[in-house]
């Protein structure tokens, strides 16, 4: 049985061993992955010829669009809102959805960013981020609902991300039992000192966005309604999203081959796509 690291180890860790091969393997990731500084990401503007569909998603509101294998959706947070909130499904079969929890675990880590992806509950790639301009988005305590509303802001029947979440899935068949915990994009969360999450500021600047270029055809619910975290009144700010076609993967795509995970996540995806 592995011995932890003097680092972390403790008399009493009844976890050493978890712990230590946890370590190990982490150490061992870390080796074989390339350098996040190598992706290269995408145009600030996109070709008119090349956009698909282009909508305003109003403050408080949700919108649902399939993005079809090779088409990037890009959510830009024209007004530097707190908080964007997105569900994936595998479209022909939407049992298979995004999985936060092996997200952050098969990555190693809850910071997503540019070169990261976005797995689905089947160990599957249901998206990649290609391109990114905050850096800071929240993988951990998911959306807004009515209880955090009424916490946060004393007014339980304020727009919230579960609330809308769960109308746009009867629109597609779905129900409150289909809903998994979400991303949640430009929101700067942070672990405190304590263990705790709090809004760790500057958050998003006017104009920031990201793009999820879809690697299946996957079902997109989008929910601009602000961060439960977020601080200040409920002020929610219109965001624009649009999808546009990506160009071919290359051979050494950096978001298939960062590291041995996100080749498995690819290879899976072919299994069953190809």
């Amino acid at each position: 049985m592995a011995k932890a690291s003097q680092e972390t180890a403790r008399p009493d860790d009844p976890y050493a061993a978890q712990r230590a091969r946890y370590e190990e393997l982490y150490k061992r990731g870390k080796a074989s992955r390339r350098d996040f500084s190598e992706a290269k990401g995408n145009p600030k503007d996109i070709p008119g010829d090349l956009v698909l569909w282009r909508e305003t998603l109003p403050e408080g509101w949700g919108a649902s669009r399939i993005v079809r294998r090779g088409q990037t959706l890009r959510i830009v947070n024209t007004l530097a809102t707190p908080g964007v909130s997105v569900l994936l499904y595998r479209a022909a079969d939407p049992t298979e959805r995004l999985n936060m929890g092996d997200t952050v675990k098969i990555q190693w880590s809850a910071k997503l960013h540019k070169g990261k992806l976005l797995y689905s509950d089947m160990g599957r790639v249901l998206a990649s981020i290609t391109d990114d301009t905050s850096g800071r988005h929240d993988a951990l305590a998911g959306g807004s609902s009515a209880f955090s509303n009424l916490a946060r802001y004393g007014d339980a029947a304020l727009r919230n991300t579960r609330d809308n979440f769960i109308l746009l899935a009867s629109k597609h068949g779905l129900s409150k039992a289909d809903i998994p915990p979400c991303v949640t994009f430009f929101a700067p969360v942070a672990v405190d000192a304590g263990g705790q999450l709090v809004w760790s500021a500057p958050g998003a600047s006017p104009g920031d966005y990201v793009d999820l270029r879809a690697e299946m055809d996957i079902l997109a619910f989008i929910s601009n309604c602000p961060h439960p975290l977020a601080p200040g009144a409920y002020a929610p700010k219109q965001v624009e999203l649009l999808v546009w076609q990506s160009p071919p993967h290359e051979e050494d795509d950096f978001c298939a081959t960062s590291c041995e995970e996100a080749r498995r996540g690819f290879d899976n995806n072919h299994s069953l796509l190809d």
